[in-house]
C-alpha cells in the first residue's frame, strides 16, 4: 500500500501532462457540477420548506425520492439523447464535451441534494417560523436565517454531492466518450487502466482520487470548524 502511494505521489506531482490534465478535468467537472446541484437543490429545499403542504407538494417529493434512485447509466442515456445530433439540444454540439459531463451529473446530482436538505430545512423552519413571525423577519432574510442556523447538515450534504461527483463514472463515460485531453476524467482514467490490464497504474490513480477527495473535505472541515 505504502508504494502505491508513493507512486500516486510521483504521478501526480511529476511531469505527466495527460495526469495533470485529467486532475483538472476532473476537479473542474466536479466542482461545476456540484456547485450547480447545491444551487438548485438548495433553492427547491428551501421553497419546499416554507411553502404549505398542499398536495402537490407531497407529489413533488415522491418525484425527488424517484429521481434520487436515478441509475447514473439511464441519466447518461437520457442526456446523451437530448444532445445527439437528433436531440432536441443536439444544435448546440455540446456531446462528448466537459459541458455535457456536467450537466448529466446535476441530473444525477440535484436530487439528491434536494431529498436530504428538505427534511433538514423543513424541521428548522417549523421550529423557527414563529420566532421569525414575530421578529416580522421574512423574505431574503429569513431565507438566510433559514440557511445559517442549518449551514453543517447543508455542508455535510454538498461534501455528499461532492464525493458522488467525484467517484461519478457511467453518466460522465456515456455522454463524454472518454476523450483523451479532453474529456478524460480519474474514473474513466481508472475504467480504462483497469481494461487495459495495467492495475497498478489503474491503483495508483484510484490513491490520486481518493487523496484529492480527501484535501477537498478536509478543506471544507477547516472552514465548518471556524
Amino acid at each position: 500500500m505504502w508504494i502505491e502511494i508513493q507512486k500516486a505521489f510521483s504521478l501526480l506531482f511529476g511531469q505527466d501532462d495527460e495526469l495533470r490534465q485529467i486532475l483538472f478535468l476532473t476537479l473542474k467537472m466536479s466542482l461545476f457540477s456540484t456547485g450547480i446541484s447545491t444551487i438548485a437543490g438548495v433553492t427547491a429545499a428551501v421553497l419546499s420548506a416554507v411553502t404549505p403542504a398542499y398536495p402537490i407538494k407531497r407529489y413533488a417529493g415522491w418525484l425527488i425520492n424517484t429521481l434520487m434512485g436515478t441509475p447514473p447509466v439511464a441519466a447518461g442515456l437520457i442526456v446523451f439523447l437530448m444532445l445527439s445530433r437528433n436531440g432536441p439540444l443536439g444544435q448546440l454540439g455540446l456531446l462528448y464535451t466537459i459541458d455535457a459531463m456536467v450537466i448529466a451529473q446535476v441530473f444525477l446530482i440535484a436530487p439528491i441534494v434536494t431529498g436530504l436538505s428538505s427534511p433538514v430545512l423543513e424541521k428548522k423552519y417549523e421550529e423557527t417560523k414563529e420566532t421569525f413571525w414575530g421578529l416580522n423577519i421574512g423574505g431574503r432574510r429569513k431565507v438566510f436565517l433559514l440557511l445559517q442556523e442549518c449551514r453543517k447538515p447543508l455542508a455535510g450534504i454538498i461534501l455528499s454531492a461532492f464525493g458522488r461527483s467525484i467517484a461519478e463514472v457511467g453518466a460522465v463515460q456515456l455522454v463524454g466518450g472518454n476523450v483523451q485531453y479532453k474529456t478524460r476524467v480519474m474514473t474513466t482514467a481508472i475504467m480504462l487502466e483497469t481494461n487495459r490490464g495495467n492495475f497498478q497504474l489503474a491503483v495508483s490513480l484510484g490513491m490520486v482520487l481518493l487523496l484529492c477527495s480527501f484535501i477537498v473535505n478536509s478543506l471544507a472541515g477547516m472552514i465548518l470548524e471556524k
